[in-house]
Parts: structure tokens; C-alpha cells; sequence
């Protein structure tokens, strides 16, 4: 298989679920960030712990967490994967009016954990997105990406 090949498509293009039954169990990491736009007012808000639904942030790290542990429940291919650690961090860009939001996710498996940090940081941020559109329905999602990631055959991978 080439690297560009796509392989959750079978000789025939259906879609099936790769077999990782012979791939060795090594550690795996896999980091991403995102971020939400949103009014000045809307982020002093969060700051200032004044939001009548409680702890934003408290709120979405939990939602990140809990997202990452139920990819495979959401992502119709991904395989099921005993998370060992995962990591979710909310930070205030008062300059931006954003959250960032950073998903570290890791196992000790037969395939990645791309997907679960990559839904780690979306699921944390469409929380902060509920949790505050009633005063700011124009919040924006962006810059969802992967960071890096690490561990199995094809071994370390970092954006530049």
C-alpha cells in the first residue's frame, strides 16, 4: 500500500474497517488544538467565572474528555481503544477573544489516537459554543488541526 492510499477502501471501494490485528502494540500519542472565536464580552464572561451555567471551561475540559473516550462511538470506522491518558486544556486568548483548546491523547495499542484528540478538541469547544450561545450565537470554531503524533510503523509525525 502507498502512503497516499486510503485505507478504509477495500480492492473493490467499499469502505470496511482496516484490520490491525497484526500491527504490534507500541505507545501512542497524538496531539490538537482548535480554537473559538467569540465576543469580547462573551470571553470576560468565561474569565470572570459570571456565567450563569457555571465553569465553561471546567465544563468542556470534561466534554473533551469524555468526546476522545467515544470516537468510536461517532467515527463510523475508528476502532475502539483503551485510552491511558488524556489531556484536555482550555486556555483565554484575551488578544484573539478565543478559547484554545489542546487534546492530549495516548494508548498503548495496535492503531492511532489522531481521531480522539481531534474529537477531544471539537466536543470541548462546541461545549464552550452550548454553554455560552444565548449571548453569542456568531462563535466560530477554527484551526482545528493535528499537532503531531507518535508511536506505531509509521512512527513520529509533527506539523511545521
Amino acid at each position: 500500500m502507498t502512503d497516499d492510499a486510503l485505507s478504509h477502501f477495500n480492492a473493490a471501494g467499499e469502505a470496511h474497517m482496516v484490520d490491525v490485528g497484526d500491527k504490534e502494540v507500541t505507545r501512542r500519542q497524538a496531539i490538537a488544538e482548535g480554537s473559538i472565536l467569540m465576543q469580547a464580552a462573551t470571553l470576560e464572561r468565561i474569565a470572570a467565572g459570571a456565567h450563569a451555567k457555571g465553569d465553561v471551561l471546567g465544563v468542556a475540559r470534561l466534554a473533551g474528555i469524555m468526546g476522545a473516550k467515544r470516537t468510536a462511538d461517532l467515527i463510523p470506522l475508528c476502532h475502539p481503544l483503551s485510552l491511558t491518558r488524556v489531556a484536555v486544556d482550555l486556555t483565554l486568548q484575551l488578544e484573539r477573544n478565543a478559547v484554545h483548546c489542546q487534546a492530549t491523547v495516548e494508548t498503548l495499542g495496535r492503531t492511532g489516537v489522531e481521531m480522539e484528540a481531534l474529537t477531544a478538541v471539537q466536543v470541548a469547544l462546541l461545549t464552550v459554543y452550548d454553554m455560552c450561545k444565548a449571548m453569542d450565537r456568531g462563535m466560530t470554531l477554527t484551526d482545528i488541526r493535528l499537532l503531531e503524533k507518535a508511536g506505531g510503523q509509521s512512527g513520529r509525525w509533527q506539523r511545521t
